[in-house]
């Protein structure tokens, strides 16, 4: 049975495009049901109307306080029947509500190889301590920034000449891959949380 998908955006949509690629392709049995937006003019949202998917706009601005917001969000997510929440380049952190609503249901995928690096600007701040090793962490969303247990992660290597933007433009490409996997093993179950870890209970063929 296809699960339901709610996609929540700030910008471009890269990440929701090869979530979108993917279930095209038929590498991950999911439907996305909603498209979100906290910025009523990211281009993300004409990227999902052109998948014939729904897109909500809901700013962030003009709240009372940021539960408020997130309570309206995750009132909207769950007007659509969604079963896993992604986050896909969107920039707020995620409050209560939303935890509360969507209890380990709620995804996002980080350029670099967490705990390494959390928060902004990870590229630039990977080429900053020398590293020779990067990458892409898929995790499942806490109330601590960029902390919750791991569902997957990917390594880029950093290569001689690099620049914040190179070294972004190569785990972009791995985060198009590696989203898309992780969506699928939450949706396919078998796995726990035993402390910080994401257990993943598979059986060998």
């Amino acid at each position: 049975m296809s699960r339901r998908l709610g996609v929540l955006i700030s910008g471009r949509g890269s990440n929701l495009q090869a979530l979108i690629r993917a279930i095209q392709e038929g590498r991950l049995d999911a439907t996305i049901a909603v498209v979100i937006s906290n910025i009523a003019d990211a281009p993300g949202l004409a990227l999902a109307q052109a998948a014939g998917i729904e897109t909500v706009t809901i700013s962030h601005k003009g709240w009372p306080s940021r539960a408020d917001f997130d309570r309206e969000v995750a009132g909207a997510l769950t007007a659509h029947q969604v079963d896993l929440v992604c986050l896909a380049g969107f920039m707020r952190l995620v409050g209560q509500p939303l935890l509360e609503a969507f209890p380990n249901r709620i995804l996002n995928i980080h350029p670099s190889l967490l705990p390494s690096f959390p928060g902004i600007e990870p590229q630039r701040q990977a080429l900053d301590h020398g590293v020779k090793v990067s990458g892409v962490t898929v995790h499942l969303v806490t109330a601590d920034l960029d902390a919750g247990p791991i569902i997957l992660q990917r390594p880029v290597p950093v290569v001689d000449g690099d620049t914040p933007v190179t070294l972004a433009a190569r785990i972009l490409e791995e985060e198009h891959r590696a989203y898309p996997e992780a969506v699928r093993l939450v949706l396919e179950g078998g796995w726990r949380i035993e402390g910080r870890r994401f257990v993943a209970l598979r059986t060998t063929a």
